[in-house]
C-alpha cells in the first residue's frame, strides 16, 4: 500500500497491515492518493524555492560581513594582553552595530580564545556551506 509519511512527505509502500493498523490510526501517514502525491510535490517545490531564497539572502550577508572590519576595545594589561578575553556576544555585538545585521554569538567560530590585542579573522557560519570571514581588530582602551 503507498502511503504518504506526513513528518517528512514522502512516499513509501508500506505493508497494508502496518498502514491499517499503525501509520494511518495514529496520523502518521495519508493514503496517497493521486491529488495527495501532487499536493506533496508542489510543497516540496515550494519548500525548495523557500531554501534557495534563503541561500540567496546568506550569500548576500556573507558578503556583507566579509567586507567588514570591525573594531573592538578592551581593558589592556602589560604586554597587550587583556583582562578576560573577547567572547563571542562582544563580537556579535560589534557587528550589529556595524552592519545591523542580527547574528547569532552560536554561530561565530573562535578557533581559540581572544586574549590579545591585535588583528583576527573569525568565521561566521550563517547557513549550511554558507561563511562570512570578517576582519576583527582588537585595540586597548
Amino acid at each position: 500500500m503507498k502511503v504518504i509519511i506526513l513528518e517528512d512527505d514522502r512516499v513509501e509502500n508500506v505493508s497494508d497491515g502496518y498502514a491499517r493498523n499503525f501509520l494511518l490510526p495514529r496520523g502518521l501517514a495519508a493514503l496517497a492518493t493521486p491529488a495527495a502525491i501532487a499536493a506533496v510535490e508542489k510543497r516540496r517545490e515550494k519548500k525548495q524555492t523557500e531554501i534557495e531564497k534563503k541561500k540567496q539572502e546568506m550569500r548576500a550577508s556573507a558578503e556583507q560581513l566579509g567586507a567588514l572590519e570591525v573594531a573592538i576595545t578592551a581593558d589592556v594589561g602589560e604586554g597587550g594582553k587583556l583582562f578576560g578575553s573577547v567572547t563571542t556576544a562582544d563580537i556579535a555585538r560589534a557587528l550589529k552595530q556595524a552592519s545591523g545585521l542580527d547574528i547569532d554569538r552560536r554561530k561565530i567560530d573562535l578557533t581559540e580564545p581572544i586574549k590579545v590585542v591585535g588583528d583576527y579573522t573569525i568565521h561566521i557560519k550563517l547557513y549550511q556551506d554558507i561563511v562570512a570571514a570578517p576582519k576583527i581588530k582588537v585595540l586597548p582602551k
